[in-house]
């Protein structure tokens, strides 16, 4: 069916459909029909992004794009798509993976759309091809919160729900989340065709990436005139730099496959990732990963382990090895030099000065040895430097360690001379956010949102995309993590 407006002209949607990646042939996708799913419903909306898709007023509020974005009419202009790819998966070839239940509707101003969990398509793999209500509402507000937070992202648009049961360990509902990216090239591509000896395709995906993200690869010096060269050092340096941003902020992802890995550095495919409450380095979120491949701490090498993949894939179009493990090696400098940016603005330092090494690290090993809330202590740690009053124990209360604290926060106040509190404090407000999606507060937007009650999820919406804003009416969301979240399991079942 053919989504056709019943309003005006005037409030049609305003998009201009492109299909630069289906014009890349048959190798790369097949042709797709959505699943249509019955008597879906509005389960949240980014108005702030409709905005910035140049989408019609009010289309939160119009069925026809409630049916569009379910998966039971089709945009006019799009063009559906599921595409192929590749992976390593817990650090094992998997082989062939693909869009398993997501479909491509192209590009429009500027974004490809994709609805997530709109039915089966030949990548399936056994699976229904639908997303849950549960795992869609966090992968919305999380994609918006890292959007807020600054950090690459891929981004959601919405979720719509059914109640069509799809079953997962349990029989949960069915929903669909519309989410955008300028692309959503993964590693996994280029392992898919590189595995496959299909160099010439190989060679096409590059050009396409190089040609519409890294036009500059075509002209480098630094790396002989050697483009895929330059574009698998590019690559490397946007991910050290998004994943230093995750540790800043405490971040999770859970399943850093190859295939969950994008090659724009975005953080892409919420699946089981977490915000830390209690600062745990060795934390695990994702209760399937059995031998801890994805804790915490491990997140940057695995990034360069998954990087080293993208790199062997593409040595089909590198004549030298050397060249490609020298690009891959800009990791190790682009990494922690990023990691010290991070810390600095958290820290409350002028963009450009860098906080002694030993202070960052040492602040860590405190927080660890108490586990103590990852985002408060920053928080507080933002305010508490604006007057550093003797008597104010807002920050040292949150340490076991007094003595260990009363040490660091000496050498910490050594950094700010009292004319230059008020500038730190405001640096270190906007470096270090008051909300984040906590567990907890992902799982009662959910748990409401089973009685058809949404309030919850639009609230919590609106304080993650502006997460380093007050928002005293929703201090509770700021708050210390409740004993029953430890409970909370996170799988890679979605």
């Amino acid at each position: 069916m053919i989504f056709t407006p019943s309003t005006t002209t005037e409030t049609e949607p305003n998009l201009a459909w492109q299909h630069s990646f289906a014009d890349l042939g048959e190798s790369f996708s097949v042709p797709m029909q959505a699943t249509p799913l019955s008597a879906p419903y509005w389960v949240g909306q980014s108005l702030a992004l409709g905005e910035e898709l140049k989408l019609q007023p009010d289309w939160q509020h119009a069925d026809d794009w409630l049916q569009a974005l379910s998966g039971n009419a089709q945009l006019p202009g799009s063009k559906l798509l599921s595409s192929v790819y590749s992976g390593h998966q817990f650090g094992v070839w998997a082989g062939q993976l693909g869009d398993g239940r997501a479909i491509l509707l192209g590009e429009a101003n500027g974004q490809e759309w994709q609805l997530k969990g709109a039915g089966l398509t030949p990548f399936s793999r056994m699976g229904d091809g639908r997303a849950v209500l549960r795992s869609s509402i966090r992968e919305f507000l999380c994609s918006e919160a890292m959007h807020g937070l600054g950090i690459a992202t891929t981004r959601a648009l919405c979720v719509t729900g059914s109640d069509v049961p799809v079953r997962r360990e349990t029989i949960e509902t069915a929903a669909v989340v519309t989410r955008v990216a300028p692309s959503f090239v993964r590693f996994g591509h280029f392992e898919h065709f590189c595995h496959h000896d299909q160099h010439d395709d190989l060679k096409k995906l590059a050009d396409y990436v190089i040609d519409r993200f890294y036009p500059e690869c075509r002209d480098n010096v630094l790396w002989g005139g050697n483009p895929y060269i330059a574009l698998l050092a590019a690559v490397t340096e946007r991910t050290a730099r998004m994943v230093a941003q995750w540790q800043s902020v405490g971040f999770c992802h859970g399943v850093m496959n190859t295939d969950n890995m994008s090659i724009l550095g975005l953080t892409i495919d919420y699946g089981p990732f977490q915000f830390l409450d209690g600062y745990n380095p060795g934390h695990i979120c994702n209760h399937s990963d059995h031998q801890g491949r994805y804790a915490f701490y491990k997140q940057p090498n695995v990034a360069y382990w998954n990087l080293y993949c993208l790199g062997q894939a593409m040595l089909p179009l590198i004549d030298e090895q050397e060249q490609a493990i020298a690009a891959l090696e800009t990791f190790k400098t682009e990494f922690p030099k990023a990691l010290v940016n991070c810390f600095a603005a958290k820290l409350g330092l002028p963009e450009g000065v860098e906080a002694p090494p030993a202070l960052a690290e040492e602040i860590l090993k405190l927080l660890a040895a108490g586990a103590v809330d990852f985002t408060i202590f920053w928080r507080r740690l933002s305010h508490w430097v604006r007057e550093q009053h003797a008597a104010d124990d807002s920050v040292r209360d949150l340490f076991l360690d007094r003595a260990g604290f009363d040490a660091w926060i000496s050498l910490f106040s050594a950094l700010h001379p009292t004319d230059t509190r008020a500038d730190a404090s405001a640096r270190m407000l906007a470096a270090n956010p008051k909300f984040v999606l906590r567990n907890h507060l992902g799982e009662l937007a959910i748990r409401a949102a089973k009685q058809k009650d949404f309030s919850q999820v639009q609230a919590l919406l609106q304080v993650l995309q502006a997460p380093f804003d007050e928002h005293p009416q929703y201090e509770a969301f700021a708050g210390f993590a409740p004993d029953w979240a430890s409970d909370i399991e996170i799988s890679c079942s979605s």
